[in-house]
């Protein structure tokens, strides 16, 4: 089941983010050709950190935003997005 939310209507800001990891085991951040993976389940990283990753410069949630299973994408990297259609079409 998939859940498709308007970012222009609904806004995630520094308070809101954190809580959509809950339940996320892994994290890739991707910001123009770098991508990062954070293991969240061995390794959680701080919480500022965290948000570093999740919020764009208007302090509000990355977009594109996928959550995929236990795995939370944020940002747009083409390679990767190329990536995750062969794995989960």
């Amino acid at each position: 089941m998939a859940e498709t939310i308007n970012a222009n209507k609904v806004r995630y800001g520094a308070d809101e983010v954190l809580a959509l990891l809950e339940g996320i085991d892994t994290l890739i951040a991707a910001k123009y050709k770098k991508i990062e993976i954070f293991d969240l389940k061995h390794h959680r990283p701080d919480d500022a950190t965290l948000r570093g990753h999740l919020l764009g410069p208007t302090g509000n949630l990355r977009a594109p935003t996928a959550r995929i299973g236990r795995t939370l994408v944020v940002g747009f990297n083409e390679e990767l997005m190329e990536r995750l259609r062969k794995l989960w079409g």
